[in-house]
């Protein structure tokens, strides 16, 4: 009777429950600190083989930014030999006041996956005693659970939209320094207040978001001119402002500012200036949802993985074959940084017949040209004639590996180059602005030391990122072919000699330490062989010459 009974008793249907989910991966990460190049997005990338990595000190902390509120199911740490052993997991809905997921003191680092319950748009693990004396340091940081990709996703709002200022600087100094200059996404250009009026406190600028909008994030990338004192303001009229966010200690550099507010208008209100000078910023960013944005162009792809050769020279061809013309364009003239050559029409290149570019330079008067004084002769017309040629007209490219085998010359007063520069510079952009990548540079007068540097408003010349290298051994450049090559991408950019890592520039720590990083655009490639210039000096009488740089190819992979 009992087994007939059951057959009709319907059992409960268990409860439908959200599957878990990856929901941290690519996600906006924020650190109280980095180490090096070693960034907080490296431990959301997905990628086991980057990174984050604190200060030596305690207590230090990494966050994430989930987009939205999310319940929170597991976290997953990755530790390097540099962990925690003690440290809290916590989750927080404004970045501000935080709930405690899950607390040890007895860390014991690896790999460690967390059963938490919890609810939230920021997560954190904040470290409280180190087991090393290095910081901390975590291969991957990831959370899972559900919610955090339904509703509406945070975006930019502020690109394109109506600003305001207390004042503008236009002058010799800063051109047109307008408030739209921080809202059009270009790092290159920045809005500053008046050197008339406005190097005064207080200073302001703000931005008409359109509508009303749900702020949860605004970045702010300062010019040395930075306030130390300023807050975030929101607005629903432009007139009424309420603080969402205020600080006595800004550090200037890119400041990420996780806020909690609404308003239709977002204003930076600095009250105490860091430097005798104004206030500036080259971009003023403000996330959220709502409002009523314009979209913004999209930014460039990063190369495939793995990348395909999409652009190479080999220089194959008779010997006295002059470069492909569908490749490369001569740049002929006087050079910059008081260079003594005066470059020619591909008359001091050519190809010599067993795969590889000849660039030749020579001492050869051009009659006519004008040039610094050559210590040698006495005479202010160029006293040499050299090869430089660009791909400027011919291929224009954002991101890749590009590679070239190259053999320098040695001599007093000699400067071979393969670089570089922004295409925005061959239409009347200036330099710094634009942008330079220098991929190799090595002096004749010092033919063991290679530099890779990069230049940008806020870094260039003698005061560009850039570091010198040697070969194993202390070998001489000159004395056979090298492989130089810069892998860059949305992330950075990482210089090899010869497959050997030999620099990197991380795009977030750069922004954090030296200014705004303005290479996310088209490039074009240079190769030039100098004469003389305020880095290498000039010639001297022991510079033998002709002397010859020779390129065996070069490649670009994306």
């Amino acid at each position: 009777m009992a087994a007939s009974l059951l057959a009709f008793i319907a059992l409960p249907a268990p409860s439908a429950q959200a599957a878990e989910v990856l929901l941290s991966q690519g996600k906006t990460a924020t650190a109280s600190s980095t180490e090096g190049v070693f960034g907080a997005r490296n431990a959301v990338d997905g990628d086991p083989g980057t990174r984050w990595s604190s200060a030596f000190a305690d207590p230090q902390w990494i966050q994430i930014d989930l987009g939205a509120r999310a319940d929170i199911s597991r976290v997953s740490l990755t530790w390097e030999a540099a962990y925690a052993t003690s440290f809290r997991i916590e989750v927080s809905d404004d970045a501000q006041a935080w709930t405690v997921l899950h607390q040890t003191a007895t860390g014991v680092g690896g790999a460690q996956s967390l059963a938490v319950s919890g609810a939230g748009r920021y997560v954190r693990m904040h470290g409280a005693q180190r087991a090393t004396p290095y910081g901390y340091s975590l291969w991957e940081f990831q959370v899972y659970g559900t919610g955090a990709s339904g509703g509406d996703t945070s975006k930019l709002l502020s690109y394109g939209r109506t600003g305001a200022a207390s004042s503008s600087q236009t002058d010799q100094n800063c051109w047109e320094c307008t408030p739209a200059r921080a809202f059009d996404r270009d790092p290159a250009s920045r809005w500053a207040t008046s050197s008339t009026t406005g190097w005064t406190d207080p200073g302001w600028i703000s931005v008409d978001l359109g509508a009303t909008a749900q702020i949860d994030k605004v970045v702010l990338q300062w010019d040395p001119a930075y306030a130390t004192s300023f807050q975030i303001q929101v607005s629903p009229n432009g007139a009424d402002w309420t603080p969402i966010y205020s600080t006595t200690s800004g550090t200037g550099f890119k400041q990420t500012l996780n806020v909690s507010g609404t308003g239709r208008y977002v204003r930076m209100y600095g009250t105490e200036r860091a430097t005798p000078y104004g206030y500036s910023l080259w971009e003023f960013q403000v996330y959220g949802t709502g409002g009523d944005p314009v979209p913004a162009p999209p930014l460039p792809s990063d190369p495939a993985n793995p990348p395909r050769l999409v652009w190479s020279d080999e220089f194959d061809g008779a010997a006295g074959g002059k470069p492909d013309p569908s490749k490369w364009r001569a740049d002929p003239g006087t050079g910059p940084n008081n260079e003594l050559e005066y470059y020619t029409d591909h008359r001091n290149t050519a190809l010599d017949g067993s795969g590889h570019l000849v660039m030749e330079a020579r001492k050869e008067v051009t009659a006519g040209s004008s040039c610094p004084r050559d210590p040698l002769s006495g005479s202010t017309t160029c006293q040499y004639t050299s090869a430089r040629m660009n791909t400027g007209a011919t291929f224009q490219f954002t991101y890749g590996r590009v590679e070239a085998r190259i053999k320098v010359p040695k001599g007093n007063g000699l400067w071979p180059a393969f670089w570089m520069m922004g295409a925005d510079f061959l239409t009347g952009r200036p330099w710094p602005y634009n942008g330079e990548v220098d991929i190799m540079e090595v002096l004749g007068k010092d033919v063991k030391t290679s530099y890779s540097t990069v230049h940008a408003p806020a870094y260039n010349g003698g005061g560009g990122i850039g570091a010198p290298y040697t070969l194993p051994g202390n070998a001489d450049f000159s004395d056979d072919f090298h492989t130089w090559a810069a892998d860059w991408n949305s992330k950075g950019i990482t210089y090899s000699l010869d497959g050997r890592t030999v620099f990197s520039l991380d795009k977030d720590q750069v922004e954090q330490t030296r200014g705004p990083w303005i290479f996310d655009h088209p490039h074009y490639m240079i190769l030039n062989l100098a004469v003389g210039g305020d880095w290498p000096g000039p010639p001297d009488a022991g510079t033998s010459l002709p002397s010859k740089m020779l390129v065996d190819y070069v490649r670009i992979f994306r």
